[in-house]
């Protein structure tokens, strides 16, 4: 399966909001978006195919030497096809130079994406209880350390 993986921009926001419904049970809306394409913090990253079509997408917030993965989403027909692996790379790759660690969210009874996080180098590092609605469901903290950032570049 061919994709390239790109800077969001306006054109993806249509498609990510149906993606989103169809992953979420409290999707982002289109305003959501729109808003992170302005918010300096923020990178979202598109995997588009040859035609411009979104087959997934990911979201990342940084504030100094953290960052917060957003969401991770794929197009179910797009699904094992390493496009959630390629988009998580993107991330793992700017984190490994620039921050201390990165951090997320998961659904309990998400194993395949656990495991995918996993496979990142994620471990589990809590648990928020009762944190996903419909269906009410507790979410894994998986976070990955780099030993980047500022905390380390202080001199003491």
């Amino acid at each position: 399966m061919y994709y390239e993986i790109v800077p969001m921009d306006r054109g993806h926001i249509d498609q990510i909001v149906e993606l989103e419904k169809a992953c979420f049970s409290m999707p982002w809306t289109e305003n959501m978006l729109d808003d992170a394409l302005y918010d300096p913090q923020a990178s979202f990253i598109v995997a588009e195919d040859g035609e411009g079509g979104v087959l997934g997408y990911a979201g990342l917030h940084v504030i100094l030497d953290e960052g917060y993965i957003d969401n991770v989403a794929v197009e179910e027909a797009a699904r094992r096809h390493g496009v959630a692996s390629a988009l998580l790379d993107v991330f793992c790759r700017f984190a490994e130079v620039n921050l201390a660690f990165l951090t997320l969210e998961v659904r309990a009874s998400n194993q395949a994406a656990i495991a995918l996080y996993e496979k990142h180098g994620f471990h589990q590092a809590g648990l928020r209880k009762g944190y996903y609605q419909h269906p009410r469901e507790d979410a894994i903290i998986m976070t990955r350390e780099f030993g980047n950032g500022t905390e380390n570049s202080e001199q003491g």
